[in-house]
């Protein structure tokens, strides 16, 4: 289900995933066929992770990049979960060949 909401998605960002919705900052986002299948590639991530530790995985991994690139923006875009999306979200068939735990490939 995709909601609508500039609450909830931070500034700075077009959309967030929170299973098993995916919010969007603007109604006219809800056309764009790319972003919404980056976060549908993000809705599978967590479900193959039971979710809660996708959460857990996500912080963590972005804490250690922050540390790492000491930039906030840097870290986001190098996290095996943006990664795999970002490189995957043009290629509509990819949800249904994409095999289990496929973010690992880009740690």
């Amino acid at each position: 289900m995709i909601f609508i909401s500039k609450y909830i998605v931070p500034k700075g960002f077009r959309g967030i995933t929170l299973y098993p919705f995916i919010f969007l900052r603007d109604a006219k986002d809800k056309r764009n066929a790319i972003l919404v299948y980056h976060e549908r590639i993000h809705l599978r991530q967590q479900l193959e992770l039971l979710i809660v530790p996708f959460y857990i995985l996500y912080v963590l991994e972005w804490f250690i990049k922050l540390c790492y690139y000491r930039n906030r923006n840097k870290a986001y875009h190098n996290l095996s979960f943006e990664r795999e999306a970002y490189q995957n979200e043009s290629d509509f068939t990819y949800l249904k060949k994409r095999k289990f735990f496929q973010f690992l490939r880009y740690l």
